[in-house]
């Protein structure tokens, strides 16, 4: 498995202090993107929370999953929190050690006063000793929080003192990016009261074998609450591994609701992703799990086509230079300043979502920008599946014939790949096991694209004629 180190640095640990007015919460900053370029220690925010102890458990729960393994939980993981700041908003995202839970806190306008939000993503620090302090906030306790360094900070510490390195998968790169693309084909399932949510969320299972609770489950909309069921009935949503809903308990009984977000079921009882979101007072927390609690979502595949076209990459690059840190992007905002159709728009922020560029908020269903402070470049570079759909295409394994098409495997087994109304499918054993319910084998993969290479020749041919 590749990996590499990721350094982050602060001016010195994130710290609770008490003040006249007051506690004081300062969150210290890493290297982060600005819309001014890349600044050391960026500045975000300075001003109070409207509802300190929520906001102090959702921060936690947000740090809880990033130093969270639920699969192999002997394995610990210590990767600094993301924070976003959107103009209007303040975002705090982790992904979990194992790959398997995303987690962000979407501090709203409502949850904040006395200051300006800026713009930029870095990551930012919360060690154990402020773990311990945030767990201490009072309900009536004023808290004031900065994002990012003061200016007394700036002028009397050189450089910085505190500075560490933590491995960095590239299967959990890819996960990040999977589970921003997975939930854009969200919707929402079920909302439940305070109460009801407080009693569904007791009543399931912790634990289990190696941190997972073995099996997909579902539950389905049932008056105000949730109930179990069997099959993948219409409506239903997977919750597979429901121990790692736990970070939601730091928050529970803040929470006004409880909303759920999944696919749409279509038949057959394959495990699917969903998101589990609490409805906090000016916030709201959310937990996207991966469609088995053995499973991660570097696997997924949602992201193979998007990366397989030279077309989208250069939209992509286009549509990077019209984002401005919006909280919510508008795809036909974005159609109408770039000249694109809106499918290409959205090909475009799958691909930036790739690099860490975009992610996607299932309450609003619609993507916000944000640079994640790693080269998550690496996920095209090293995703297995699309290096091997490229080399069987640079050996001219691929041979077109109508709707079907043969590819040549490096063994020299041949497979058939069927176009059924642009669906492709394969002989091969991955298509058998997951029926593209992971994305494309890269028989698949190579086979669109030779037939989008056809198609662009094709076309430049045409234009080429009409020009003679």
């Amino acid at each position: 498995m590749t990996r590499s180190l990721q350094a982050v640095a602060y001016r010195r640990p994130s710290v609770l202090e008490s003040a006249a007015d007051g506690q004081r919460l300062g969150l210290e900053t890493s290297r982060g993107a600005t819309p001014s370029g890349v600044q050391d220690h960026p500045q975000f925010f300075a001003g109070f929370l409207t509802s300190p102890q929520v906001a102090s458990a959702g921060l936690l729960a947000v740090a809880d999953v990033a130093a969270a393994r639920y699969y192999q939980r002997q394995l610990r993981a210590s990767l600094d929190p993301v924070v976003t700041g959107n103009g209007d908003r303040l975002r705090f995202e982790s992904f979990s050690g194992c790959g398997r839970v995303y987690a962000r806190l979407d501090v709203m306008e409502p949850g904040l006063d006395g200051g300006e939000v800026g713009h930029g993503t870095t990551n930012v620090d919360v060690n154990n000793p402020l773990r311990e302090a945030l767990s201490r906030i009072g309900p009536a306790d004023p808290l004031h929080m900065r994002v990012g360094p003061d200016e007394l900070s700036v002028t009397t510490l050189n450089g910085p003192v505190v500075e560490r390195k933590v491995p960095l998968p590239d299967r959990w790169l890819r996960g990040f990016a999977e589970a921003q693309v997975i939930a854009a084909g969200f919707d929402l399932r079920a909302e439940l009261p305070a109460a009801e949510a407080v009693r569904f969320l007791r009543s399931l299972p912790r634990g289990g074998a190696r941190g997972a609770s073995g099996g997909a489950r579902w539950v389905v909309p049932s008056g105000h609450g949730l109930r179990p069921t069997t099959r993948a009935v219409p409506g239903a949503v997977c919750l597979p591994g429901p121990e790692r809903l736990v970070a939601l308990q730091r928050v529970l009984r803040h929470a006004t609701a409880l909303r759920v977000y999944g696919p749409a079921v279509t038949g057959g009882d394959a495990p699917t992703a969903a998101a589990w979101e609490a409805v906090l007072p000016g916030m709201r927390l959310t937990l996207t799990l991966s469609p088995d609690a053995s499973r991660g979502f570097s696997g997924e595949g949602g992201v193979l086509d998007a990366l397989a076209t030279d077309e989208a990459a250069e939209d992509a690059e286009l549509i990077s230079v019209l984002l401005a840190w919006e909280p919510r992007i508008d795809v036909a905002d974005l159609a109408t300043a770039s000249g694109l159709t809106a499918e290409r728009v959205r090909a475009a922020l799958v691909r930036l979502g790739t690099s860490g560029r975009v992610g996607y908020d299932v309450a609003e269903a619609s993507y916000f920008h944000r640079e994640l402070p790693y080269d998550a470049e690496r996920v095209g570079r090293h995703n297995p599946r699309l290096r091997s759909a490229r080399a069987l295409v640079a050996a001219g394994a691929v041979a077109l014939d109508g709707a079907v098409a043969t590819v040549t495997a490096e063994d020299g087994h041949v497979h058939r790949v069927r176009d059924q109304a642009g669906m492709l499918s394969c002989s091969c054993l991955w298509w058998a096991r997951y029926r593209g319910g992971r994305g494309p084998c890269k028989h698949a993969l190579a086979v669109r694209m030779v037939r989008r290479g056809v198609a662009v020749e094709q076309v430049g041919a045409r234009v080429e004629g009409s020009v003679r």
